[in-house]
């Protein structure tokens, strides 16, 4: 038991010493005002998928089918379907596949994060870990496997 926590800790640790320097390279933005991202420890996993995004801006569960699987669970858990259907096509909230988007950034995946992470000025509420509640949320490798699944409905991937 104490090995597992010491082995945790450590990997957590590593990531959020590479998030910090990775943050440098790519810098994530909040739709509503402009503003910096910044993420508690709870939002990461520790996953090379965490990893590519914080470092490119790149997703690489676009295409994965049990990533693609898991965000299809994930986006029907925080009820996304609600505003913008079972396929992400739109119903009362706007379509998130594309070509069109009501935020432009959108089209990629840093833009697609950035909207839902922290929410808009057009009525949804933020999603990212401790955005709602201090201790709930999706954390960033939840969201990039929702955004795999948004991608997987539409012809746009995000990483053109």
């Amino acid at each position: 038991m104490f090995s597992k926590k010491v082995v945790v800790s450590t990997l957590l640790a590593a990531l959020i010493g590479v998030s910090g320097a990775v943050n440098a390279q790519i810098k994530l933005v909040k739709t509503t005002d402009g503003s910096e991202i910044t993420f508690p420890e709870k939002a990461f996993a520790g996953t090379d998928a965490e990893k590519e995004f914080l470092a490119t801006g790149k997703n690489i569960y676009v295409g994965d089918a049990e990533a693609v699987k898991m965000g299809k669970k994930r986006y029907n858990l925080w009820s996304c379907t609600q505003c913008h259907g079972p396929t992400a096509k739109g119903q009362v909230g706007p379509g998130l596949t594309g070509p069109k988007y009501n935020y432009a950034k959108d089209q990629t995946n840093k833009g697609m994060f950035e909207t839902i992470w922290a929410g808009t000025n057009g009525g949804m509420g933020g999603k990212g870990f401790g955005i709602m509640a201090a201790d709930d949320g999706v954390t960033v490798d939840e969201l990039l496997k929702i955004i795999a699944f948004v991608r997987s409905n539409g012809k746009i991937t995000g990483n053109e």
